[in-house]
């Protein structure tokens, strides 16, 4: 426990928590106390539960056992409204807003009627402009949420849960979309509100986050509280063993001799799509037996580079050639035949649909071809049988075949979309940021994956915003700003300074700016 942490009130008190989903034990007997003023982390691999207890905290599931108190009296179970009323706010992995309306309008939304007096409005306002300035959450009243960029979106999510006079606040893996300088910010932001006495309780996969924010860990493991430390007296070490069972070190790729080139861009260019870049006469090889790192921060045309390589859009400009050839015709069935692999950005929007099951999700993208349909009908054995060798040799933890994929964390939902990308044994794969939002224990299964692919003579396309992982996985390496794309680097050429500079776009100077 953290120094004075037991002289400061109790404002959350979990005892026995016990949640299942069928056969599968989500959290087992969870007990622990957060204190006022006091940040709290969550921490363990994808599926040991955390996000389950945090839905039960807030009133999304109700649990099978166990209570919980909130300032010394019992919450009422499954009630979102009651978990609101009390004090506890929760701002989710995936933001909950409305891109048609204002920043004042999704923070009031669901408080009061949208219709509301000049008078009323005004002192929403002013609430408003008050809590983003005392807990530095800058964001203009009057933007509209669907002109602003992810940071500003989560600093929205935070000020609808201090506007709702929120004492308690959930944060469910807040960085896993920011870039390194909004995760800053938003520590400066948490730090002045636990300064008032706000108590937040902080879900991340990230390590580094976890020593630099929180006052203590509680490491869950297959659904079981099975470590409480004072942040001050680990390291990332113990903690990472503490959330696998055992000591566990990422994959490092050894060198490799590419072979030919199996995708080709050639003066490649793309209509900007909103606030998205387009690409602006872009170049790029991906070479068998190669990772072709792709580093850049979010919007400068990483997705249109991957819709057109997944056969999603067609460039106004330039040429694309698989394995020398350009296809007489590009869509994502063309992709799939020329024997792409895709792993899609968001698992959520992109690479899944919530209500389907895990073998009509493993299918997904073949469903109508063979090995799963034949004369027009769904082979439902064939596909029950490849969900079933996927789910089993990549380790996807579930309840099995039949189950909504939604039921699954996040890692366990990636294990599947990798599965399913590789199993027909790819030449070509679009790994789309494959290991965002995971734990230390999926990043390296993903990772090694991804290496033994290359190392079977795979061309791999790796689309990373995490500079670490680009460099630690890349044979070679793009910076791609704006819609440009730099020279090649080598594995270790470039620091992480100087492709940062690449990153803000100092190192295009004098480039065609059409």
């Amino acid at each position: 426990m953290t120094a004075g942490a037991g002289a400061r009130p109790v404002v959350l008190r979990v005892a026995e928590v016990t949640r299942r989903f069928g056969d599968l034990l989500a959290n087992d007997a969870i007990t622990f106390d957060l204190h006022q003023g006091e940040v709290v982390a969550l921490l363990g691999e994808n599926g040991a539960g955390k996000t389950t207890l945090m839905n039960i905290l807030f009133g999304h599931y109700t649990a099978d056992a166990g209570t919980v108190e909130v300032f010394g009296r019992p919450l009422p179970p499954g009630q979102p409204r009651a978990a609101l009323e009390a004090g506890v706010g929760m701002v989710h992995q995936h933001f909950t807003l409305a891109e048609n309306l204002t920043v004042l309008e999704n923070i009031v939304l669901g408080t009061e009627s949208l219709w509301r007096p000049l008078a009323r409005q005004a002192a929403a306002r002013a609430r408003v402009e008050r809590l983003s300035r005392d807990f530095g959450l800058a964001v203009h009243p009057d933007a509209r949420v669907g002109a602003l960029s992810v940071g500003e979106r989560q600093r929205v999510e935070i000020l609808k849960a201090l506007y709702r006079d929120a004492r308690i606040l959930i944060l469910d893996e807040p960085t896993a979309v920011l870039t390194p300088q909004e995760a800053e910010a938003l520590f400066a932001t948490l730090r002045a509100m636990v300064a008032q006495g706000l108590s937040v309780i902080f879900i991340s996969h990230k390590m580094h986050e976890v020593l630099a924010i929180s006052n203590r860990v509680l490491v869950l493991r297959h659904g079981r509280l099975v470590g409480e430390r004072a942040t001050a007296e680990t390291g990332a070490q113990e903690l990472a063993r503490l959330m696998v069972g055992a000591d566990i070190a990422l994959p490092e790729p050894r060198a490799h001799s590419p072979g030919a080139v199996l995708l080709r861009l050639s003066g490649v260019k793309t209509e900007p799509r909103g606030r998205t870049a387009g690409l602006r006469g872009l170049d790029l090889a991906l070479r068998a037996g190669q990772i072709t790192g792709l580093a850049g921060v979010s919007g400068n045309g990483q997705a249109a580079l991957a819709a057109v390589i997944a056969g999603l859009d067609a460039p106004v400009e330039g040429t694309l050639e698989i394995a020398g050839q350009v296809p007489a015709a590009w869509s994502p069935r063309a992709a799939i035949h020329a024997g792409i692999g895709r792993i899609p950005e968001d698992r959520h929007a992109e690479g899944t649909i919530a209500d389907f099951t895990l073998t009509e999700n493993a299918m997904l993208e073949r469903m109508a071809e063979p090995p799963f349909a034949r004369a027009g009908l769904i082979d439902w054995a064939a596909a029950r049988r490849f969900a079933e060798r996927v789910i089993a040799d990549y380790d996807v933890r579930c309840p099995g075949p039949d189950a909504p994929i939604r039921l699954l964390s996040g890692g366990n939902m990636q294990k599947l979309i990798l599965g399913r990308a590789l199993e027909f044994g790819p030449r070509i794969i679009l790994a789309n940021q494959p290991v965002r939002g995971l734990d230390i224990g999926a990043v390296a299964y993903v990772q090694r994956r991804l290496i033994a692919a290359r190392d079977a003579g795979a061309a791999i396309l790796l689309i990373s915003e995490d500079l670490d992982e680009i460099q630690a996985m890349s044979d070679v390496i793009h910076v791609i700003s704006e819609g440009r794309l730099s020279p090649p680097f080598a594995r270790g050429e470039k620091t992480a300074h100087e492709l940062g500079q690449w990153m803000a776009g100092h190192g295009f100077e004098g480039a065609d700016a059409a």
